[in-house]
């Protein structure tokens, strides 16, 4: 009984060790980690975000039905692909800016990634 008990700890000793070892490399490897944007009734949440440089930014369509786009239009991106609920998009920011986007099919829809 002991030994299974003592197999199982071990066990979950080395997947927690694994698993953090596998994050810090992550982070270490990629830069900084992701920031994350939501869209939801038609909104960017947040509207601004704030990231370092060579942070990835995701943003994630939380609507029941409706697709979105992220378009850095002012930046002369051409229109992405539209991602539909439970889609996501990401783009990295490596340069410090100002990054103004909407979205196509909502251009009231607006947002803006500031990169220190």
């Amino acid at each position: 009984m002991h030994s299974a008990i003592d197999r199982l700890i071990k066990k979950g000793t080395y997947l927690l060790f694994v698993s953090l070892l596998w994050v810090s490399h992550s982070v270490i490897a990629g830069g900084n980690p992701a920031s994350e944007v939501e869209i939801l009734k038609f909104q960017f949440i947040p509207q601004e975000i704030t990231i370092k440089a060579g942070t990835t930014v995701r943003w994630t369509n939380k609507e029941k039905r409706q697709y979105h786009s992220v378009w850095f239009e002012q930046a002369g991106d051409p229109e992405p692909q539209y991602f539909f609920p439970g889609e996501t998009f990401e783009r990295t920011f490596d340069q410090p800016g100002v990054y103004p986007y909407r979205c196509g099919p909502h251009p009231k829809m607006t947002g803006t990634v500031v990169v220190e």
